[in-house]
């Protein structure tokens, strides 16, 4: 039997989302699929922080929009020609697919990590949503500097919205596609009108108005990064780092009847992390020259960055409801993605059960909006942090025969702690973070040499220990 021919005993064995099995091609998924999750998850939550969080940054004109336009190009590629051509050779998740190579005692580790980092991320969205909830109920929003909730309606709203999202990412990955695909459109349409009010309300009337915007940039915000041409290129190459050249949409692509499926995450980039980038920040543009954003500029603080009140500035109540949908649509996959690597973890759950487990640790992180205001340097962490792993897989992948090395060498040698992966990646890991601090080095220029580094040493240290 063909190892795609699985029956449906598998499938009621696998929980339905075949976390330990390859995908049968009768669960196969064509390309429109794609496209409506990442159009949904990229023109998201993330968008209307990231934005504003560049102006914070004093990025100048040039910078941002070519910057983007080559960085994002760059994401696209990987996903192309990294992860969707391996997803469809194996068909498995990223966490079974590490467990093989790994062992399963040092993929525990990163399992564990890598679910806690996603809960974060889908935590910064909770918060996100909750700056839209709040409007009507006049509550605080938190400063670019907040660390701690700042009232008990906060507290109630983030619960609430973090409940939500959590039961629809636990009824699986058809749910979670089903409601990308729904609410993308709405949300993509608020974006371009916010987009369009604030160059009406900012008086653009020319490209050179537009570029002048931005123009040669500025002094960052106290507490911000000066960021430069190369911080955006690079750091928008390595915001979904640990989702491409990391390997965590092994967990997506599995699905895919093909590898071209891939080229889908141009609707992602170039829809979310371009044209909603830009009219996010422009929203923030408007927002500053607001008395408000002046006091606290004239005081030497940050203005806050409240993705709600912006959005509700623009286009009303149909901004805040786009805000809603916008967390909801990156919280969904993330908290889907997270309870995957707990389930790796606690194989005994079912995927519902992990999956709700993921949405409260969410929920808790949702509940600090520094998680939030920093997401420029958080992405950029956790991009580091798991994107190295994925090399084990991408030159595992193309190389081990080169190499001489046993793919999949945990499962075939019956090994629960694979030491060639966790030395590379604790070297590459250890050398590059302590440039980064030692050097002051911005860490996304160094993601891609650790990267590089981890699946060479990978590589050699395979041919060293298993002779």
């Amino acid at each position: 039997m063909s190892q795609y021919n699985i029956d449906e005993e598998v499938e009621e064995i696998a929980g339905g989302e075949f976390e330990r099995e390859p995908v049968p091609k009768s669960k196969l998924k064509g390309w429109k699929t794609f496209i409506g999750m990442y159009a949904g998850e990229h023109a998201a939550g993330t968008e209307f922080m990231i934005g504003p969080l560049f102006l914070t940054a004093g990025v100048s004109a040039f910078d941002l929009i070519v910057g983007l336009l080559i960085g994002n190009l760059l994401a696209v590629l990987s996903w192309r020609f990294l992860t969707a051509e391996i997803a469809v050779k194996n068909r498995l998740t990223l966490y079974f697919q590490l467990e093989k190579i790994c062992g399963k005692k040092l993929v525990t580790g990163y399992n564990l990590a890598n679910g806690i980092l996603f809960c974060f991320l889908a935590g910064s969205m909770i918060t996100v949503s909750a700056t839209a909830v709040g409007i009507p109920f006049n509550m605080p929003m938190p400063k670019l500097t907040d660390t701690m909730p700042n009232g008990l309606t906060w507290i109630i709203i983030v619960i609430l919205i973090g409940t939500v999202i959590s039961i629809i990412a636990a009824r699986g990955y058809d749910t979670v596609s089903k409601a990308a695909d729904w609410m993308s459109p709405i949300i993509v349409v608020a974006f371009l009108a916010c987009g369009i009010v604030a160059l009406n309300q900012l008086g653009v009337t020319s490209f050179a108005d537009f570029w002048n915007i931005w123009g040669e940039g500025a002094e960052p915000f106290p507490g911000q990064i000066k960021y430069t041409f190369w911080h955006v290129v690079i750091w928008s190459w390595f915001a979904n780092g640990a989702m491409h050249v990391g390997m965590s949409d092994l967990s997506v692509f599995r699905f895919a009847k093909e590898a071209k499926a891939g080229w889908t995450t141009a609707a992602g980039m170039y829809v979310g992390h371009y044209m909603a980038w830009i009219a996010a920040a422009l929203l923030y543009a408007v927002y500053l020259k607001s008395p408000e954003a002046q006091t606290f500029l004239s005081n030497g603080e940050a203005p806050p960055v409240a993705p709600g009140p912006l959005a509700n500035n623009a286009i009303g109540i149909f901004g805040i409801i786009a805000v809603v949908l916008a967390g909801w649509t990156t919280a969904n996959p993330t908290i889907y993605r997270a309870g995957l690597a707990f389930q790796a973890i606690l194989p005994k759950l079912s995927t519902a059960k992990v999956t709700i487990l993921a949405g409260a640790v969410a929920t808790i992180a949702g509940l600090f909006p520094a998680f939030a205001m920093k997401l420029l340097g958080f992405v950029a962490l956790y991009g580091f942090i798991l994107a190295p792993f994925g090399a084990i897989i991408v030159f595992e992948h193309f190389f081990y025969k080169k190499a001489g090395i046993i793919k999949n060498y945990a499962e075939s040698a019956n090994l629960s702690f694979n030491i060639s992966v966790f030395w590379a990646w604790a070297i590459s890991f250890g050398l590059f973070y302590f440039i980064s601090i030692k050097f002051d080095v911005f860490l996304s220029f160094v993601t891609l040499p650790a990267w590089l580094l981890c699946g060479i040493l990978f590589l050699f240290f395979s041919k060293r220990f298993q002779k």
